[in-house]
């Protein structure tokens, strides 16, 4: 299997307007707990050209930030496709940006998942 290329694939299915979560992106994958390693395809450039500002972590916190130009293009990138971002109050996470996955999270349906699935064996991947 080629993580990688996997990812890609499912990547480039993440709607504009919409994110997702590398632990979604590693479910779709079909390995269910490697949220990191699509972080680490995404850092390493290994998935190719993806919107690799669509993702983010699970809290929808905007956590990309080094793997873009400069550190708020990726806010910047999906308030220009609609995306409402908030800064997190001061303390804790203060400075943080962060995203309403309620509102926000790419509703992938379970038959996406299943087309998926046929599209990696079908390219042996």
């Amino acid at each position: 299997m080629d993580f990688y290329k996997r990812m890609q694939l499912v990547c480039d299915r993440i709607p504009e307007g919409k994110v997702a979560t590398y632990g979604q992106i590693a479910m779709l994958c079909g390995m269910p707990g490697h949220a990191r390693q699509v972080g680490y395809g995404l850092g390493c450039d290994r998935a190719g050209n993806v919107p690799a500002h669509r993702i983010v972590n699970a809290s929808g916190l905007l956590s990309g930030a080094a793997a873009f130009e400069y550190p708020e293009e990726q806010k910047l990138l999906l308030e220009g496709e609609g995306v409402s971002v908030e800064r997190l109050p001061e303390g804790k996470s203060g400075g943080l940006w962060k995203v309403d996955l309620k509102k926000y999270l790419w509703p992938n349906t379970f038959e996406e998942a299943e087309e998926l699935r046929r599209i990696f064996e079908e390219m042996g991947i």
